[in-house]
């Protein structure tokens, strides 16, 4: 058995890289996604609906767009400020999705609709690229 494990372990080691520029691309998609959904700036749903400050509306909106960008592109570059750029867009996601959860969501926590939501995922791949920034 544990000759297979040692096997199994060396032949997905092949993919781990794959694995992590997945879940990176997955993450930042979605954050495109969510940010341009809020143009034209300021975001009527977020003003209206959440009361904010138009400027902080839009700061929300083009909060979610570039941390959808950077995140991809730092995959890319293979240097400190890659590395920096990763980790500073897992800690924008974080600060994000902590955000949102408290403001659009208090009524999730602890609950089913958390646990089975897009959003707890998203927090937790945003924290994932915040502690691991580019290492391997």
């Amino acid at each position: 058995m544990n000759n297979f494990d040692k096997k199994f372990d060396n032949y997905l080691q092949n993919f781990e890289a794959l694995a992590s520029l997945s879940l990176r691309f997955i993450l930042g998609i979605a954050f495109i996604i969510y940010g341009s959904r809020k143009f034209p700036l300021p975001p009527e749903g977020l003003v209206e609906y959440y009361n904010l400050h138009p400027i902080l509306a839009s700061a929300v909106a083009l909060s979610e767009l570039l941390s959808g960008i950077i995140i991809i592109i730092a995959a890319f570059i293979k240097n400190p400020l890659g590395n920096i750029l990763t980790r500073l867009a897992g800690l924008n996601i974080v600060l994000l999705m902590s955000s949102i959860l408290v403001v659009a969501h208090s009524d999730w926590f602890i609950t089913t609709k958390l646990f089975s939501s897009v959003q707890i995922f998203l927090l937790v791949s945003g924290l994932f690229f915040f502690i691991k920034g580019n290492n391997k």
